[in-house]
């Protein structure tokens, strides 16, 4: 998003410079996500004695595709290491890694979804940013790799509240078939 926002920021510097600004300093904030993964990773390896190296294996491996042979190469000797204590790690590791936001994809998706509208305009004033923001966060997703984000907007997903269609929210409703 820093890089996007350098690349605009000689077109209207008073405006974009203070956004990449704050987004460049608030960087170890933006990421505490890696530490809240590494504190449960350590909780793992505490809770079934094994050194960490060993959780973050299991970790590494859950990164991989299931059909890449070096999924079932690490696979194979992690859990021969393991023994019978294998299947309980690795499944509470893909616990903490499920519960646990991956906020770099976020950042690609929102990144990969502002591109567009970036290049649409030459010019992003404060209520073009305003609305797109709006609209982005309003806006239901219609398809999702997890069911229960299928049909419902970021601000739903994270209120645990629904809303109306975000074109009523502004205000234009339904829109009535016309009369005459």
């Amino acid at each position: 998003v820093v890089a996007e926002l350098m690349a605009r920021e000689p077109e209207d510097p008073r405006r974009i410079r203070p956004v990449r600004v704050a987004l460049q300093n608030q960087r170890d904030h933006l990421l505490a996500f890696a530490g809240v993964l590494d504190l449960e990773l350590a909780a793992i390896a505490r809770a079934h004695a094994v050194p960490e190296p060993v959780v973050r294996e299991a970790c590494i491996l859950h990164r991989l595709p299931t059909t890449s042979p070096a999924y079932w190469q690490g696979w194979s000797e992690l859990r021969a290491r393991m023994g019978s204590r294998f299947h309980i790690l690795f499944d509470a590791v893909r616990r903490a890694m499920a519960s646990t936001p991956r906020s770099s994809s976020l950042v690609e998706n929102l990144n990969s979804r502002l591109r567009t509208y970036f290049t649409l305009r030459r010019h992003l004033g404060g209520s073009y940013l305003d609305l797109l923001r709006f609209f982005l966060n309003h806006r239901r997703f219609l398809r999702s790799r997890h069911a229960e984000r299928q049909g419902k907007s970021p601000r739903e997903l994270m209120t645990g509240q629904g809303h109306p269609h975000w074109l009523t929210l502004l205000g234009l409703g339904p829109l009535q078939p016309r009369r005459g």
